[in-house]
């Protein structure tokens, strides 16, 4: 075997000689500086880069900064902006506003536009409901007249009367009690004894009413009709009691004197 030939070391190759005290000290001086100017902590085979509040050197350590490290380093900044707190991260809150009710809505009334609508949808249901409820009830009304109507007699005949009139049905009491008085309830009865008839006109048919009495008073739908005619001679007693005396004479059952007792109108 040919014995390897003598290699010296090229100038990429020198040799590595320990570090000396004195150099030792200068590294680990050097390190600890940029680690404060960085904020660098040593754990072992780590370094931990912390943020530093501000970037300036102790004075001590910047001293023994190289000139060529110390030519290339810079000040950091210091961020002077105001801190955020955490209600940030909730969005912006709106002050809550207090309205004063200035007219003549009704106070606590929705104002976003999908509830209000649904409320003013809800009211219209309402309403609808109430008209259909008010037609149901004057379809059954109606159909009590027809058949009181229907059945004739007095009663049919008052009835049939305010209906035309366009009057509550509620007066048909009072009507009757006055018809009674007046002629017993039969629609032909004439007065041969009182004033008028002493005049040659006297009062025929149920209310008692004298012929211009009635042409005056009775229903135009009725004019056609003969002064014994129940429904008409009922229309034309009425209308002339009620322009004469009031609603209120109709509604108590005719005129009465100081006792109570019942008088010719």
């Amino acid at each position: 075997m040919v014995p390897a030939p003598n290699r010296t070391p090229t100038r990429h190759q020198t040799a590595r000689r320990p570090l000396t005290e004195s150099a030792r000290r200068t590294a680990a001086h050097t390190t600890a500086a940029l680690g404060a100017a960085v904020g660098v902590v040593s754990t072992g085979a780590f370094a931990l880069v912390m943020p530093t509040t501000t970037g300036a050197l102790p004075v001590a350590d910047a001293a023994e900064i190289p000139t060529s490290l110390a030519a290339n380093s810079t000040t950091l900044p210091v961020d002077t902006a105001p801190v955020r707190t955490s209600s940030s991260t909730l969005g912006t809150l709106s002050p809550v506003a207090f309205v004063v009710n200035t007219d003549d809505t009704e106070v606590g009334a929705p104002t976003d536009p999908d509830i209000a609508a649904l409320d003013k949808g809800g009211k219209l249901a309402d309403q609808l409901a109430e008209m259909h409820a008010q037609a149901a009830r004057e379809a059954a009304e109606n159909a009590r007249i027809d058949a009181i109507v229907a059945n004739g007699g007095l009663d049919g005949w008052i009835a049939e009367a305010l209906r035309i009139m366009e009057m509550p049905q509620s007066y048909a009491p009072s009507v009757k009690k006055i018809i009674m008085a007046e002629s017993g309830g039969n629609p032909r009865a004439i007065n041969n004894w009182d004033s008028n008839a002493a005049r040659g006109t006297p009062s025929e048919g149920l209310m008692q009413t004298i012929p211009s009495t009635f042409r005056k008073f009775v229903h135009p739908s009725l004019a056609g009709r003969s002064i014994t005619d129940p429904v008409a001679n009922i229309t034309a007693g009425v209308r002339y009691m009620v322009a004469t005396y009031g609603i209120g004479t109709l509604a108590s059952g005719g005129r009465s004197n100081h006792l109570g007792q019942y008088i010719g109108y």
